[in-house]
């Protein structure tokens, strides 16, 4: 499996079944009567962030994660979101941003030098390292956790809702 395989047929997919999470929420607030918004500020752990970070911190994740190794400059989001609305907006941005990197962008990037400085004194990873030992846990930490949060407040999610299965197209 190359890394344009593993990242960009991959975390659109994830990123968009936040959105089928997000529906559900909403549906759930109307439901039972109260402001599916007040989610957005809900979290597992007092020392962890709330939803809307959980979710603005997976796309940062998805995007930095393209970004450094197809050797793309990371767009910048300013963290403001406080709607629904407003955090489909950075999942659609953050979408189109990785769907802009074709396999070209790749070549070479098992190997590119990664370096960040807040993991190992930023001493530089391999790509491929990066990828599978740093950035895709991380990425699906975060996705996890926000799934986590919606789950544990009462949303209808189960785990086809995170697996969010793709069908075999032949």
């Amino acid at each position: 499996m190359n890394l344009y395989d593993a990242t960009v047929a991959v975390l659109p997919h994830k990123l968009d079944a936040i959105n089928t999470w997000l529906d559900k929420a909403i549906a759930f607030g109307e439901q039972k009567k109260f402001d599916p918004e007040t989610l957005l500020v809900a979290r597992l752990a007092p020392d962890q962030f709330p939803l809307a970070r959980q979710i603005q911190v997976a796309c940062d994740n998805a995007k930095g994660i393209v970004a450094r190794l197809a050797g793309k400059e990371n767009p910048a989001h300013a963290d403001t979101e406080k709607t629904i609305a407003e955090l489909r907006e950075r999942i659609r941005k953050t979408i189109a941003f990785v769907k802009s990197a074709t396999p070209d962008d790749f070549t070479g990037a098992e190997d590119r030098e990664i370096r960040l400085p807040w993991i190992a004194e930023g001493k530089p990873m391999r790509g491929v390292d990066y990828l599978h030992h740093y950035a895709l846990p991380n990425f699906y930490f975060h996705l996890t956790t926000a799934y986590d949060i919606l789950r544990h407040n009462g949303v209808d999610l189960g785990k086809p809702n995170y697996i969010a299965f793709v069908p075999f197209k032949g």
